[in-house]
């Protein structure tokens, strides 16, 4: 059998990260590691009906309730997941939780850190944010994950141009199509790769 990681893909929205994960594992960029879990932080979400189209385990734990992160430990633990992906997750994890699962944590930010990141840049934010600003460029950039916001060391970044007229909106779809879901399923594999490395440096 071929050693692969296995991957967990944390959601909070409409899955399209998710997606572009599934699909790259489907055609071949994303070979070295395999999803296993998906953890939406709450129901009715589009990524969990994309998660059980594609067959893939999926785990619906609110954000809201009570032992949230305990319960997410557990999930990750129970299905041996040997990496984690912040896939539009809107959850921050305590620097405990992320010390106790003691994994690689992948995040996708919707700029090129370190401009427009950190507490309260997320979603739509981030673009009115460069678009406000009068960047030219913005762009995406995946990261581990650490306990600072947006704060651990950059794996990949992806520049795209804002053009003129640009609203929001439309500034999020072309990041999202231009750089996010291209750079997380190449990241993922980076990181998946190390991975069976390190698995089959310890046979």
């Amino acid at each position: 059998a071929v050693l692969k990681a296995s991957i967990a893909v944390l959601v909070s929205g409409g899955g399209t990260n998710l997606q572009a994960l599934l699909d790259a594992q489907a055609c071949g960029v994303l070979k070295s590691g395999v999803i296993r879990l998906v953890i939406a932080d709450k129901p009715g979400i589009g990524a969990i009906a994309r998660a059980q189209a594609a067959g893939v385990t999926c785990a619906v734990i609110p954000r809201r309730e009570e032992g949230f992160e305990a319960r997410v430990l557990e999930a990750l633990e129970q299905h041996h997941i040997d990496m984690a992906v912040l896939a539009g997750f809107l959850g921050i994890l305590s620097g405990e939780a992320i010390r106790q699962f003691g994994k690689p944590i992948l995040n996708v930010h919707p700029s090129l850190i370190p401009a427009f990141c950190g507490k309260g840049f997320y979603g739509l934010k981030v673009h009115q944010a460069a678009l406000d600003y009068g960047v030219k460029v913005t762009g995406a950039t995946v990261h581990y994950v650490n306990e600072v916001p947006d704060g651990g060391e950059i794996l990949l970044q992806r520049a795209v141009d804002v053009l003129p007229g640009d609203t929001p909106e439309a500034l999020q779809r072309r990041v999202m199509e231009q750089a996010e879901w291209i750079l997380l399923p190449q990241a993922a594999e980076l990181v998946a790769a190390q991975i069976v490395r390190e698995k089959e440096n310890t046979l």
